[in-house]
């Protein structure tokens, strides 16, 4: 008899549907084809087990399965529930009426649970366009499925809750998920709090100018500054996502299985922090079957580079194209993956190999030649995707010792929505600039048009402060933020001049 059930494929973060077709006739064998890797061909020993402890068996004849498109390649243990009720709904143990109505996934314990399994989302994605009534996978996996509306959404604990439902003896419980309450839970005590942080008023400034135009910042300055501390509340005054960020940040963590426990959309953008020992390959995705790399994982949210030029070389400069592209293309020689990658980078150095330089009241300094060494590890053309350069100098005690706290992240991210807000307005027409550090040369002349004043100040600078030439488009974005953080429609001299500041590593004799 032939039975066909329905399973799925995920490719990159999108899914295609499998058709999984069960033929049993006279003989004896099992014949799994349609381009299985190992862990699916495995699953017959996984089913067979689990069949024999639920008090069912696998046949003994010639069974012939089947997995549709036969030319994609199938991954994982996650089609061990889809292969166990065709081969049940094929030998006639159970009937398969409505089989054709709904997706099913799970990977089988030998007991007849089910484990969780990557890629709940997008494969509920793709099922509701499809036309599927239902999804069936396993209780872990639901609440993240439910997101979709449109479609019914079952979570079960092992195989015999869905074989008792298709041979009509109970119901399944539908997951369901309030999506608007979901999206609507507040950051109103995030774990890291700018309220924690004594003194740095400043270098608070920046991270709030950074985070008003999405713009990638680099903090420098000797250990026990407190460059890590403000790095991690960072995301804390970033504006909440939106329904589309969340859905697509839940994706690629969803197909890295990466997502917690009982947890649906994700709300809050992610921060990822590599040690500096990671490889190019790690960190933007990769390996014979490419799996999205950190760069992805902190799409929508902040990458932070802790001691950036202890890093490898080629690990910073595999960087620059999905900084510039905000999404990273890995190209094999069967097939190309697309994952995006639109974060904002925040990097931290010391300013000298010892951690200490110019400093009289430091034990250790290093010498000028050894500084320029230090950071010639770091590229311009990297450098050059980095709008904020700032110098972080130690809290002295009186600040540490203070009782009064600083201003709350909450309070500083209203601030950076407002400036966001304007932003949304600015770029409205635009398809691929949503914020400042977005905009584009050609877009750059027409919306940071300077008074005569401005430009004055700005050729002064230049010429008395030594900037470089890259240094110009960087100067004119961050002072179209700071204008918008003061709700001005114009750049005036006084954002120019805060911008300025900005860019200490563009400054000739910065070694000196």
């Amino acid at each position: 008899m032939l039975t066909k059930v329905f399973g799925s494929a995920v490719f990159g973060i999108e899914a295609t549907t499998i058709t999984v077709e069960v033929n049993i006739d006279k003989g004896i064998g099992y014949h799994l084809v349609g381009l299985p890797d190992n862990a699916v061909r495995e699953s017959s020993y996984r089913i067979s087990a689990a069949l024999n402890n639920i008090g069912y068996k696998l046949p003994g004849k010639k069974i012939t399965i089947n997995m549709a498109p036969a030319d994609l390649r199938k991954e994982g243990s996650s089609y061990d529930l889809t292969l166990a009720i065709g081969i049940l709904a094929a030998s006639n143990q159970i009937t398969s009426n409505f089989l054709e109505d709904y997706i099913i996934m799970g990977e089988l314990s030998l007991d007849g649970s089910l484990q969780p399994i990557k890629g709940a989302l997008p494969i509920a994605i793709q099922a509701q366009k499809e036309g599927f009534k239902g999804f069936i996978l396993p209780k872990q996996n639901a609440n993240e499925a439910a997101i979709v509306s449109g479609l019914k959404v079952y979570g079960i604990e092992n195989i015999t809750e869905l074989i008792s439902f298709i041979d009509g003896k109970s119901k399944l419980i539908e997951t369901n998920i309030n999506i608007e309450e979901e999206m609507n839970k507040t950051l109103d005590n995030p774990e890291f709090d700018f309220s924690d942080v004594k003194g740095q008023e400043s270098i608070k400034r920046c991270m709030e100018i950074a985070a008003a135009g999405g713009h990638n910042i680099i903090l420098i300055g000797p250990p026990g500054s407190g460059k890590t501390m403000l790095a991690k509340r960072l995301p804390s005054i970033l504006p909440p996502m939106t329904m589309e960020e969340a859905l697509e940040t839940t994706k690629i963590h969803s197909v890295t299985g990466k997502t917690k426990d009982n947890f649906g959309l994700m709300n809050e953008r992610p921060f990822r922090s590599p040690h500096h020992t990671i490889s190019d390959v790690a960190l933007v995705g990769g390996g014979q079957y490419p799996q999205p790399g950190e760069i992805s994982l902190s799409h929508n949210g902040v990458l932070f580079l802790d001691e950036l030029p202890e890093f490898k070389r080629t690990v910073l400069e595999v960087m620059r194209q999905p900084l510039e592209d905000r999404e990273v293309t890995i190209s094999r020689a069967r097939f190309t993956v697309t994952y995006p990658s639109s974060f904002m980078l925040v990097a931290s150095m010391n300013p000298s190999p010892s951690g200490f330089f110019n400093d009289p009241d430091s034990p250790m300094s290093s010498s000028p030649h050894e500084m320029q060494r230090y950071l010639g590890k770091i590229s311009g053309p990297l450098l050059d995707r980095i709008d904020i350069h700032v110098e972080v100098t130690p809290v002295p005690f009186e600040k540490l010792t203070e009782l009064r706290t600083g201003e709350p992240s909450n309070t500083i991210r209203e601030r950076v929505i407002q400036a966001r807000t304007q932003q949304t307005k600015r770029f409205y027409d635009l398809k691929n600039t949503h914020y400042n550090a977005q905009m584009s040369v050609k877009q750059i002349r027409s919306f940071c048009v300077l008074d005569s004043t401005s430009k004055e100040l700005l050729k002064t600078a230049m010429e008395k402060l030594n900037l470089s030439a890259r240094a110009y488009d960087r100067i004119l974005k961050v002072s179209r933020t700071i204008a918008d953080l003061e709700n001005a429609t114009s750049i005036l001299p006084h954002h120019i001049s805060e911008a300025i500041q900005y860019r200490s590593l563009d400054r000739e004799g910065w070694l000196s």
